[in-house]
């Protein structure tokens, strides 16, 4: 037998050598792609590869104790979710206004974006001539972010129905939330401040009156304007001008027992050389306070109102005669956010309530609601608990991992991320991060909620890196180290992450 030919051999053997050259080309090619993928996965895992060395350098530096911290904090998302730092994660701790997070996040589940409150006025008869006879309604619906703006546009409204007179009462029906007009929870003992403003469904103004003091004539009584003007306040003025650049203005608000309203004492003096100071206290009374600014801003469109504000319930059949809608959902959690707004937490909340509850509903109706969203993210049950909306309580508590959980899933849940990261406050820009970490490299790359009570300081939110990567972070506070080392401790952690 012959045997094969071998001229076809060679080409045979050329043929398998060149697939086998371009095998390994292949091979070579994908092998460094793998290796360059991993260089650079292990580059970017280096940036933080010194962390934990300056996390303690910081805490040491500022004088923080690791015992008095919780702290969690991660970089990615997915399968590439690295934890960062976690420091008693799952320690419950006092979190202060960084509660608003959890807020925040039950509030846009539950209320779609562009979801807007309504308040209106309503009447029983139809007017004849111009004059309308019988009560007139003021019905609240909910809305925090009802001030003198919207109530122009409500006043304007009702004009276009030609009335000139009201022969009655105005009723202001602020029945839709119970009368319980403080979170319980709070400290036990009011105060004038605007932050400890009363909740009512019928509000206005965030139930604060502004106090404008200018100075006049050394030696002579200092100018006082209450705005708006209306007759829920009774001024009591004693404050002097003087010379210099001095404000020793002194203004407190008193509850008028025999008047329905409240008084404004504004004593103490203010320097020649000052323009103008503003004071911010806030009222007692919600339902009364926005009934008297009705009749005022009535009054200012010729529109006279002959009885009396009381407190009462629309009947049901009554006729809308004017409409006010209020901000869009979104833009009203970032009144609580950016400036972390303990009046609009509250009725936020009211409003979660009245989900369920039309009437009456309470802040316990609200906090029913929000830990049933809590939750349904999968908090452990064991690591939080919410007894106030705003976080001006001691009686909240929640663990750095329990924050992290909530903030993780407003990050991941796009039905809800780009409203909340619009509510956040920005490093060195805005609300209360506004001089915080400016001129930085975490300037404008931080977005988070703060929080502060005595003993106790936070901060929650996110942090962005050049590479696209995002930074969820919990960082909570609970001990008696000076309160500016614990905020700079905090913003030089950031920093450090940022860049």
């Amino acid at each position: 037998m012959s045997r094969p030919s071998l001229g076809t051999r060679p080409g045979i053997i050329f043929l398998k050598g060149h697939l086998v050259k371009q095998f390994v080309l292949i091979f070579m090619s994908m092998l460094l792609v793998v290796c360059s993928g991993a260089q650079t996965s292990t580059a970017k895992d280096d940036k933080f590869s010194d962390v934990e060395k300056e996390f303690q350098a910081l805490a040491k530096k500022f004088g923080v104790q690791l015992k008095d911290l919780g702290i969690h904090a991660t970089v990615g998302e997915g399968p590439d979710l690295k934890v960062l730092l976690d420091v008693n994660g799952t320690k419950m701790m006092i979190p202060a206004s960084i509660s608003k997070v959890a807020t925040a996040s039950a509030v846009l589940a539950h209320f779609p974006p562009g979801y807007k409150f309504k308040t209106q006025i309503l009447a029983v008869t139809e007017p004849v001539g111009g004059v309308l006879k019988g009560p007139l309604y003021l019905k609240g619906g909910g809305d925090p972010s009802f001030v003198s703006e919207n109530m122009w546009f409500l006043v304007n409204s009702f004009t276009r129905n030609k009335i000139t007179k009201v022969e009655g009462d105005l009723i202001v029906d602020d029945s839709m939330f119970d009368k319980v007009r403080y979170d319980e929870s709070r400290q036990k003992e009011r105060v004038d401040r605007a932050y400890d403003a009363p909740a009512g469904a019928m509000s206005f103004n965030w139930n604060s009156v502004n106090i404008f003091v200018r100075a006049n004539a050394k030696g002579s009584p200092a100018s006082v304007f209450i705005d708006p003007e209306n007759e829920y306040i009774r001024l009591i003025n004693k404050a002097k001008t003087v010379g210099g650049n001095e404000n020793k203005l002194l203004a407190d608000r008193d509850e008028d027992k025999k008047f329905a309203g409240d008084v404004i004492h504004v004593g103490g003096s203010i320097g020649q050389g000052l323009k103008e100071v503003v004071v911010f206290k806030n009222i007692t009374q919600p339902d009364l306070w926005a009934g008297y600014n009705l009749k005022s801003f009535l009054a200012q469109r010729g529109i006279q109102l002959t009885g009396t504000i009381k407190n009462g319930v629309t009947p049901e059949k009554a006729d809308v005669l004017a409409e006010s809608e209020s901000k869009a959902i979104e833009q009203v959690v970032a009144d609580m956010n950016k400036f972390s707004n303990n009046y609009v937490a509250e009725m936020l909340m009211k409003n979660l309530g009245a989900t369920k509850k039309p009437k009456g509903a309470s802040l316990a109706d609200g906090m029913q609601v929000l830990n049933e969203h809590m939750q349904s993210l999968g908090v452990p049950s064991e690591q939080y608990r919410m007894e106030s909306p705003s976080g001006l309580t001691r009686e909240n508590k929640m663990s750095s991992f329990a924050m992290w959980k909530v903030l993780q899933h407003l990050r991941n849940d796009f039905r809800v991320q780009p409203e909340f990261l619009t509510s956040l406050p920005i490093a060195g820009v805005d609300g209360t991060l506004k001089r915080r970490m400016k001129n930085s490299k975490a300037e404008r790359w931080v977005r988070a909620k703060t929080g502060f009570l005595t003993g106790v300081i936070s901060l929650a939110g996110y942090a962005g890196l050049e590479d696209g990567r995002v930074i969820t972070f919990s960082f909570i506070y609970n001990g008696s180290t000076d309160e500016t080392k614990v905020r700079a401790f905090f913003d030089n952690l950031l920093i450090y992450l940022v860049k």
